[in-house]
């Protein structure tokens, strides 16, 4: 049986949360979220998805489960 949850099963971080960013190796930052443009993607465009993250018109967001939240916390 599926149980369907009304709450929110995961929790978002934004790019400005102090926990958007980790350490895997205790030496690296990295962030859960990031862009990727393609290399065939026309320079125009690159342009203009540059200029939006700039301005903050498009920011990444990563999602994370609960469980795997809260379990990272406690390693904390």
């Amino acid at each position: 049986m599926i149980k369907i949850s009304t709450g929110r099963p995961h929790k978002t971080l934004r790019s400005t949360d102090a926990d958007f960013k980790f350490s895997p190796n205790g030496l690296t930052i990295v962030p859960r979220a990031s862009f990727e443009v393609s290399k065939v993607c026309p320079r125009e465009y690159k342009l203009i998805i540059a200029e939006c993250i700039g301005r903050g018109w498009l920011q990444p967001v990563a999602h994370m489960r609960d469980v795997e939240y809260t379990m990272e916390l406690l390693k904390k």
